[in-house]
């Protein structure tokens, strides 16, 4: 029955979403890729905002529930019958009254299974494409035939875009830099850290406090755009590719055809959402880089090259299991393993398939005594305080069902504020 409910529901507000389109017609920028999609949405949102009426979805609504809700501007309703039965209904007036609309829809698209993507650009008329990353073994790819069906169904996003439409990519990833090929007729605008990107990004580092010196506060580069270079600074975030989201929405304000200027005032505000390498001050003097939000092989591995760029304080790596990798499960946790070797000074894992991390490491040479094992966040959360020294330097991630976000909690100086700072901290969430 609550199946049922649910794709009727679906189906309806699909619906709905359709009819506001096609009566408002507002300009779409649509966000895919397999990393960085929710970071990289709301930093174009910034630059699209900065002077025009916009919408973005809100946190990761990607879904075939999400979409809609964002189009509509309605909220998610949860687990709530009655509160969807209204969303419906305000849907339903959005289309029927008079009102004002965004002129912007910033959203963000997700493939959890096969035709997500490929059913929506059907119907969705997008004006600028974004793919961010499509790595070797993407998160969801236990629901698809292969890793190349899941990248080909993010790639079908091209099929969406408007005739002269803008494609944004990612220039740093071949697969994704092959994707010009098929859009013929859209502007091409790439974005990445590599000499051809139009938007580039280089002499990248971490800029730290003043006063503590070892105590990094984020990252900064040198930013060229149509031959002139500025810099950028990203605040309370760690790692080089914490830089991509803004360099990606660079490349929509150079597509449609804004200055660098205004493109980097409206980012001076732009901080990644909580959950993406979001540098939080925790017990006894250490710090954490909080990845909570969700996990890869790719994010995994980019996560833990951000710790290693720290020159200072021992360096910890707690990390959860990473969940739909299928058959590629095991092998890919045991490379995070090796990685975290090479890195950490303790090694914390959480969950079961992160048994194959602790291997990992145990293979690459790191000692049996510096690795500890849990079975949930929440046992490990509870044992960490006594470990932590002053200086510390915390990495803390894992997939979203492995709710990494309860370590960061029970560690961060200011529990109380973990509402404002913390991933999954809605009501509903916290019943899970």
């Amino acid at each position: 029955m609550r199946s049922f409910f649910k794709t009727i529901v679906a189906r309806l507000l699909n619906l709905e979403a359709r009819l506001v389109l096609r009566k408002y017609r507002p300009r779409i920028i649509a966000v895919t890729g397999s990393v960085g999609k929710t970071s990289t949405k709301d930093a174009i949102y910034l630059v699209t905002a900065a002077d025009a009426y916009a919408r973005k979805s809100e946190k990761s609504f990607n879904s075939e529930i999400g979409l809609p809700l964002t189009i509509l501007g309605q909220p998610n309703a949860w687990s709530n019958p009655l509160r969807w039965i209204e969303n419906l209904f305000d849907g339903l007036l959005v289309w029927l009254l008079p009102g004002r609309y965004p002129q912007w829809l910033v959203l963000e698209v997700g493939a959890d299974r096969p035709g997500d993507i490929r059913s929506l650009a059907k119907w969705l008329p997008v004006d600028v494409a974004v793919i961010t990353r499509l790595p070797d073994v993407p998160v969801h790819v236990e629901f698809f035939d292969s890793v190349e069906a899941l990248k080909e169904e993010k790639a079908s996003l091209i099929k969406a875009l408007k005739p002269g439409g803008a494609l944004v990519l990612y220039a740093d990833d071949p697969e994704v830099a092959r994707l010009r090929e098929r859009a013929t007729g859209a502007e091409i605008v790439t974005f990445g850290f590599s000499e051809t990107a139009d938007v580039r990004a280089s002499d990248v580092e971490i800029f730290f406090d003043q006063e503590k010196k070892h105590w990094p506060l984020g990252m900064q580069a040198k930013i060229t755009v149509d031959g002139r270079s500025e810099e950028l600074v990203i605040k309370n975030a760690m790692g080089a590719h914490a830089l991509l989201p803004a360099l990606a929405a660079m490349a929509v304000g150079k597509a449609l055809a804004k200055n660098l200027d205004s493109s980097l005032a409206a980012l001076r505000g732009y901080e990644p959402p909580h959950g993406r390498m979001h540098l939080i001050e925790g017990l006894k003097g250490v710090l954490i880089i909080d990845d909570t939000y969700n996990s890869s092989p790719a994010a995994s591995e980019a996560a833990l090259e951000a710790l290693a760029l720290i020159p200072t304080g021992r360096k910890i790596a707690i990390l959860g299991d990473m969940l739909e990798l299928g058959r590629h499960s095991v092998d890919e946790h045991r490379k995070a393993g090796a990685q975290a070797a090479k890195i950490a000074d303790l090694l914390i894992t959480v969950g079961f398939r992160a048994r194959d991390i602790a291997q990992g490491a145990l293979d690459n040479g790191l000692a049996d005594g510096k690795i500890l094992q849990f079975e949930d966040a929440q046992a490990a959360g509870k044992e960490l305080e006594g470990l932590l020294k002053e200086g510390d330097m915390i990495l803390v991630k894992g997939s979203q069902s492995m709710r990494m976000e309860t370590i960061v909690e029970e560690i961060m100086l200011h529990p109380e504020q973990a509402a404002n700072e913390l991933v999954r901290q809605d009501a509903e969430w916290k019943k899970r």
